[in-house]
């Protein structure tokens, strides 16, 4: 699918995915925030193995349904009329930033539920179980979990009806604010304080990777901070500060989650509830 001056999406989202996950590496060389505890050549091979393994789930379900992936989806959308955006027809800009608005509000409630549900919490354990943060972190999702969020972004797309090239831009928005702010790395604080106005910062998504449960159970944002502040899930910096605070799930303190299949496993395996 051709997006922008026959640049297709996949090729569009690869490269600032790789750019952003490039300089977010080097930076976290040059300025990191916290000592990592698990050996980092481990955790990294996991944690892209899991990443490979979601993308080609996703590119399956594409393969096997059209259209079962977000763009093809609202492609599908436009041409048949249907969704809110299709129906009262708005100027472009103005669709173009409700569309942005929803979508990142929408994947907010996901994570939050994600967190409530025990269900879906099993699944989105095997994020929380990395028992360091960096931007590796970021792709560390189970690819049930990841097939369930584009069938829920499928669903909004076909509601709302955003344009294709709206939700290309909202996901790579969302992908590279994901790899900002699980990266380790240190911001100046007047830097980070003025960033988290907007979106979220480092320092505030790693409180959200807390043992701590009061901890834990906020900060759900993965790109605007605004959806914490207005619905009461903002904790500004963890009790421990950001040295002496331990991250993951209090029930897995091991190796085990640097493993591969131990953590492809652990949805099915584990009936453990937050921490």
């Amino acid at each position: 699918m051709d997006i922008l001056s026959g640049l297709s999406e996949p090729v569009l989202r690869f490269s600032v995915f790789a750019g952003i996950l490039l300089a977010m590496a080097v930076l976290e060389l040059l300025l990191p925030k916290r000592p990592l505890g698990a050996p980092k050549a481990k955790r990294w091979a996991t944690n892209f193995a899991i990443v490979a393994i979601d993308t080609a789930v996703v590119r399956l379900m594409g393969a096997l349904a059209v259209p079962l992936v977000a763009v093809a989806a609202a492609v599908y959308a436009e041409s048949r009329g249907w969704g809110l955006f299709n129906v009262i027809g708005l100027p472009n800009w103005l669709e173009f930033i409700l569309a942005l608005l929803i979508l990142d509000l929408a994947i907010w409630f996901q994570h939050f539920v994600s967190h409530k549900v025990p269900m879906f919490w099993q699944l989105h354990q095997v994020h929380h179980a990395d028992v360091d943060i960096d931007v590796s972190t970021a792709i560390r999702f189970h690819p049930v979990e990841i097939a369930l969020s584009m069938l829920w972004k499928i669903v909004l797309v076909f509601v709302f009806g955003p344009s294709a090239l709206a939700v290309v831009v909202f996901e790579v928005i969302l992908n590279g604010c994901a790899m900002f702010n699980h990266a380790n790395i240190a911001l100046p604080k007047r830097l980070d304080a003025l960033l988290r106005l907007v979106i979220v910062t480092p320092d505030m998504h790693r409180v959200h990777h807390s043992v701590i449960q009061s901890e834990h159970d906020t900060n759900f944002g993965f790109n605007l901070s605004i959806w914490d502040r207005l619905f009461g899930t903002y904790t500004a910096q963890p009790d421990k500060g950001h040295d002496a605070m331990t991250i993951g799930l209090n029930s897995y303190q091991s190796a085990n989650p640097t493993k591969l299949l131990w953590s492809l496993a652990l949805p099915f395996k584990s009936q453990s509830k937050e921490p």
